[in-house]
């Protein structure tokens, strides 16, 4: 990857840079009059257009409240086309005749769509044309609600109206870089992101767009609401990050100009695909010998280590290009129980996954948290399948893996709740192919500003990393190979009342032209059995490797370093 850096003259920053070709992304740096941006390029041939928006987080930028918070309800709309028009219309109107006179705000402008039905991701999948930020979050349970109480089922969003992103680990001035721009008074303002596994890990080139963390406040956003749905807009706008209100409304009305308002519900199936190619990073033999190896350190007398959770990439290189969203669409079939999320930057690989565990919800004071581990695959018959579930209940390894967890998760919620209770303390969550060992802790949190220490202290948990985390996680640095990215790193968003980071497992980053990379993972305890915990792999990806035909004309399947 390289870098230019450019100087700018503030007034014509947008009208240059729209001009620009293969830029991948912008860092605003500037102060004062003039804008300098990084522009951050790949080698291979990634981006084919530029897009600009506002870095929120900056060294040295102010960490209060952003002037202006606010959100404008629009009069309702039939249709998604009126409410794009609707909207087009209102922001021209705001253009010309400014209301807002501080030096940084936020705005959202929000229009209901009464008549037309039409699911968030249909939406998205019509925006494919953009070359522009985008991303999707669909909740396990619709606890949110819009104005009019109806309960928010998914949101889709392109482009970002501020970003935030940056190299070094995920700190709480970041943190307060996003909360300046949340408000209790517009509660569905939210930062959706995700935050890298182990930031202190190399970065590779295919997670290079997305830094140590990236959550973005979408410019266009399209909420699916159980009952209806709403079109909306964002503007926000700081001058201490020279990205003035003119600057953001300009960026707007570029983005609105080539969103479309033809919405086409698309096949929700994956075409048949031939796969050219499939490595396992590591190999089988290599993958018994990193198992075996960790459990010589568990035993060990003077080990710490009492779990760890190894993990595999595979990338799958298909025939044809793989459409992430036709793939997210798939997996919603098997989103009972579970969290769909999709996270794009400009022009960059899509991460995508349908992830089962909940990393925690916070709603106000009130948090909780999961544990989750342990894993079979369902019966074919409902005899096979509860005679499977008592194994499960019963088994002593599985035992030690989850108890682990559970017991984990509890003192590092102690640590910032008032209490902490734990029901039920052990059962099974049963999903489409598979089931697991689950617990569910709830809390009340001393403070609102604990909900940095949460993150921070759940992240990352026994059931991704291992116990202890330092001496897991070292192991982890030591034995893998790959880059782990965003895989199993919290994935959700940011509000001001509420807050909601689901654990990014069962996921895929797909590329243009480069296939898929699948992740999956598996803790290893006393008693693990390198096989047996290989063929818990391949049972997590199957979900992903289910929606291509496994043949391979062109060459066999192949194992490497």
């Amino acid at each position: 990857m390289g870098t230019l850096t450019i100087l700018l003259k503030h007034s014509s920053t947008y009208k240059s840079l729209t001009k620009c070709t293969n830029i991948f992304l912008l860092f605003p740096l500037s102060k004062k009059q003039h804008s300098i941006y990084t522009l951050h390029f790949h080698q291979r041939p990634l981006c084919h257009g530029c897009y600009l928006s506002m870095n929120g987080c900056r060294k040295g930028h102010s960490r209060e409240p952003v002037g202006t918070i606010e959100t404008q309800t629009l009069e309702p709309v039939a249709t998604t086309s009126m409410a794009l028009y609707s909207l087009k219309m209102a922001i021209s109107k705001m253009k010309s005749e400014p209301q807002f006179r501080s030096s940084s705000g936020i705005v959202r402008l929000q229009v209901s769509i009464e008549e037309e039905e039409v699911e968030a991701i249909d939406w998205l999948h019509s925006q494919n044309h953009l070359l522009l930020p985008r991303c999707f979050f669909s909740g396990r349970e619709h606890n949110s609600f819009d104005s009019n109480g109806r309960s928010l089922v998914s949101v889709a969003g392109v482009g970002s109206a501020v970003f935030f992103c940056q190299p070094h680990p995920f700190s709480y001035w970041d943190w307060v870089s996003i909360r300046r721009f949340l408000s209790e008074s517009c509660p569905l303002i939210r930062a959706y992101g995700a935050i890298r596994f182990d930031a202190k890990a190399k970065l590779s080139v295919e997670w290079l767009p997305f830094g140590s963390f990236y959550f973005m406040i979408p410019q266009v956003e399209f909420n699916e609401l159980e009952g209806g749905s709403m079109l909306t807009t964002t503007i926000a706008w700081d001058n201490t990050i020279s990205w003035s209100w003119e600057d953001a409304i300009n960026a707007l009305q570029d983005t609105l100009s080539k969103v479309s308002a033809s919405i086409v519900r698309f096949p929700k199936q994956a075409p048949p695909t031939l796969i050219l190619s499939s490595h396992d990073i590591p190999s089988k033999i290599d993958w018994d010998i990193a198992v075996n190896r960790a459990l010589e350190m568990i035993k060990k007398n003077n080990s710490l280590l009492t779990k760890v959770v190894l993990a595999r990439s595979t990338r799958v290189v298909p025939t044809t290009n793989i459409d992430p969203l036709t793939w997210l669409a798939c997996l919603t079939v098997e989103s009972e129980n579970a969290y769909q999320f999709l996270l794009q930057p400009p022009d960059a690989p899509a991460f995508i996954g349908n992830t089962p565990e909940q990393l925690f919800h916070r709603k106000w004071l009130h948090i909780t948290s999961e544990a989750l581990a342990g894993t079979r695959a369902r019966g074919v018959s409902m005899a096979l399948d509860r005679q499977i579930e008592l194994d499960l209940l019963t088994s002593p390894k599985d035992d030690i893996e989850f108890t682990i967890v559970r017991d984990t998760i509890r003192r590092k919620l102690e640590g910032v709740c008032e209490k902490v209770v734990i029901k039920p303390k052990k059962m099974i969550r049963k999903l489409p192919r598979i089931q697991h060992l689950f617990a569910q802790l709830a809390g009340r949190l001393r403070s609102e500003e604990d909900e940095f220490e949460v993150l921070s202290s759940l992240h990352p948990s026994p059931a991704v990393c291992g116990f202890p985390t330092e001496e897991a996680q070292l192991l982890i640095a030591k034995t893998e190979v790959f880059d782990r990215g965003m895989y199993a790193g919290p994935v959700g968003w940011f509000g001001d009342g509420e807050s909601e980071f689901a654990v990014g497992i069962r996921s895929a980053l797909v590329e243009k032209d480069h296939g898929v990379l699948i992740y999956a993972g598996t803790g290893i305890v006393e008693g693990s059995n390198p096989y047996l915990e290989w063929d818990e792999l391949e049972l997590k990806t199957s979900q992903f490797t289910k929606l291509l035909k496994l043949d391979l004309p062109l060459r066999q399947k192949v194992d490497c370093k």
